[in-house]
């Protein structure tokens, strides 16, 4: 059995104003997707999502922004959120998720306080322009280089349920696992009848035997997260993520879509005799 679970919350700081065609992503405004969006959230707004994080127990407090990368605009934006969010001093890591961006962008949130940076390669190289034509596979892989480098812990992860196969799956943990990266967010789609994928065929079984491969695939990971599509995807048997190699889940809302309730899954955690990591001070 793991030792601790460790917990992860979402802000989705501005949303729904993507221009790219990602095919799984219901923030582009290309198919008009019934979802909340909004250009920013106020630094207050913000500070209140990270305190209650905190009380949910989270030790992990994602910043994320909609659109391909960072600008200077959004990177100033950015910057201030995590400025504002570290001096709580409430011991939360706090994560960038802002897409591509340069050395020397990554280089200034590192300054401003952040700790990790997520960027996911989504699924595999070869598979990759079937579901994106407006950026390119390598554009991303590089981000998670030039994260590294700006000393940054590196948070890379992937979607499954594209509509990939076995083969892309496989290609997909190997890139993941050639940047050894600090923790691996796995990811479930979850569909939306707006979007040009509309299914999931991944059993849950299937599913299983991927957080599997992924902990044997990169085990010099700290960290294998069942984020998106976790109750989706697992229904009742969710927590069994934890029994198939996973040690970390998101709490509460993801980016468009609803997540159980955070004191929910604190006390099915708790139930089932895991104990939940403490914060990082």
């Amino acid at each position: 059995m793991i030792d601790k679970v460790y917990l992860c919350a979402i802000s989705n700081i501005e949303s729904g104003t993507c221009n790219e065609d990602c095919k799984f992503c219901t923030q582009s405004v290309k198919y008009k997707a019934d979802i909340a969006r909004y250009k920013r959230k106020t630094i207050e707004q913000i500070i209140e999502e990270a305190k209650i994080a905190r009380a949910n127990k989270a030790i992990g407090f994602c910043l994320v922004t909609a659109g391909k990368g960072l600008d200077a605009d959004r990177l100033a934006y950015v910057v201030s959120a995590a400025k504002a969010v570290k001096a709580l001093d409430l011991g939360l890591k706090i994560i960038a998720c802002n897409g591509t961006a340069t050395y020397e962008q990554l280089c200034a949130l590192k300054d401003a306080g952040v700790d990790n940076y997520n960027h996911n390669l989504e699924t595999s190289r070869e598979f990759y322009p079937q579901i994106c034509t407006t950026h390119d596979w390598d554009e991303r892989y590089q981000t998670c280089l030039d994260a590294k480098k700006a000393g940054l812990n590196l948070v890379c992860g992937g979607i499954f349920g594209l509509g990939e196969s076995k083969e892309d799956r496989l290609s997909m943990i190997k890139s993941i696992a050639s940047l050894d990266p600090k923790n691996v967010p796995i990811n479930f789609f979850h569909p939306n009848s707006a979007l040009p994928l509309v299914e999931n065929r991944l059993t849950k079984e299937e599913a299983f035997e991927l957080i599997e491969l992924v902990k044997e695939m990169v085990p010099n990971a700290h960290k294998i997260m069942v984020a998106g599509g976790r109750e989706l995807m697992f229904g009742e048997d969710q927590y069994n993520v934890l029994k198939h190699g996973a040690n970390a889940i998101v709490i509460g809302d993801y980016l468009t879509t609803k997540g159980n309730v955070a004191l929910k899954d604190i006390e099915a955690l708790e139930e089932l005799g895991y104990e939940i990591a403490p914060a990082c001070n």
